[in-house]
């Protein structure tokens, strides 16, 4: 028995009924018109026959994939932005007809930049993300496991600072944000750790505190001695450890800035949270970068902006080369650090000269207010 069009009393919507291959089927087709109703028909009549002879991995569809990769666990705010741009790009393409061809186009259609992308963009916007929800497919018998050819990324310098650099930004930066760039220095925490670090995770007695990763794993680090100075002296010790200083009076209150409870999730990485006050502390301090020049939309009167070459992440590269310089340790570096693999932290061998190793030691354990 083949599907046939029926109507359902009451409502509108067109129906398709019927028994594929022992597979009994009565569901809507989404519409009242009678032709794209048939079209339904005929398409959802001939993905079961396909399924039935040549099994599921026949008619999934990318759609399919995205849907049951997002419903086995949570992602991160990246991920289903990525995720959105890819299914609104491949949609309901069958999984084995996605190639490295379909994967060149998207790059193409998906990325500002079209295929003229950097490697680095293409692997993290698009090559990733659809890599995953092939991989979650393929385990799963629907495609089979993807093979595509990884763009060439070509290697950037590290930034990093010295120990005088450090003190530097650090007392140029506002007091409310001395002690986040203190933590990220002391500890390498990703920004993202260190922005949802709440009290209750945090034990000054014991030195130690507990972030998670962006994967969702628990991570226990130790506070040196100027981390600690620098937590203890924030007030109040509940909710957030580090909140933002909004630019807006408080109720009832002529003047004056009120403290908010959490920065802002921004779904990105990179420290946008505190893009400005960071921007502000790199020009105070001294250190490099350049200014933008450009007309708003909307207005007439030129705007400069000073740019930092460095971002918030280089301070995770800061604790890593100087971990590495006082311990000479990679697998300890690998474990204080929270990274996966040995590979990823042998980046970071020999890049501090060995001469700074007393300076480092001296400003992880002593009082920033005594620099």
């Amino acid at each position: 028995m083949s599907l046939k069009v029926v109507s359902r009393k009451g409502g509108a919507a067109l129906y398709v009924r019927g028994t594929v291959r022992g597979q009994s089927v009565y569901e809507s087709t989404g519409t009242t018109d009678p032709q794209q109703a048939e079209a339904y028909r005929a398409k959802r009549e001939a993905d079961l026959w396909a399924e039935s002879v040549y099994g599921k991995r026949a008619v999934v569809t990318f759609a399919h994939a995205v849907t049951a990769y997002l419903e086995a666990e949570r992602r991160t705010p990246t991920t289903l932005r990525h995720l959105r741009n890819l299914l609104e790009h491949f949609g309901t393409a069958k999984l084995d007809h996605i190639g490295q061809q379909e994967l060149d186009e998207a790059y193409k259609a998906i990325l500002t930049n079209g295929a003229m992308a950097s490697g680095a963009t293409k692997i993290r916007a698009v090559l990733t993300p659809l890599r995953s929800v092939l991989e979650f497919a393929a385990i799963r018998g629907w495609c089979s496991k993807p093979a595509f050819a990884r763009p060439k990324v070509q290697q950037v310098r590290m930034h990093f600072l010295r120990p005088a650099e450090a003190t530097a930004l650090v007392q140029a930066a506002a007091p409310h944000v001395q002690p986040l760039l203190i933590f990220l220095i002391g500890t390498g925490a990703r920004m993202s750790e260190a922005l949802e670090l709440e009290w209750k995770d945090v034990d000054l007695t014991g030195q130690r505190a507990v972030v998670w990763q962006k994967q969702g794993d628990e991570r226990h680090i130790d506070l040196p001695p100027v981390v600690v100075e620098a937590l203890a002296n924030i007030e109040p010790q509940t909710g957030r450890v580090f909140r933002p200083i909004r630019s807006r009076k408080p109720p009832g209150a002529l003047r004056g800035k009120v403290i908010g409870d959490s920065y802002y999730n921004t779904g990105r990485t990179g420290g946008g949270q505190i893009k400005t006050a960071w921007a502000i502390a790199c020009r105070k301090a001294g250190l490099p970068g350049h200014e933008r020049v450009w007309v708003p939309k909307g207005s007439k009167k030129q705007k400069i902006q000073f740019v930092p070459d460095i971002t918030p992440h280089c301070l995770r590269h800061t604790f890593a080369t100087w971990h590495y310089c006082l311990h000479k340790d990679l697998l300890k570096l690998k474990e204080d650090g929270g990274w996966r693999t040995i590979t990823m932290v042998t980046r970071y061998a020999k890049k501090m000269p060995d001469s700074y190793g007393v300076e480092i030691h001296n400003w992880l354990n002593a009082a920033q207010k005594e620099k």
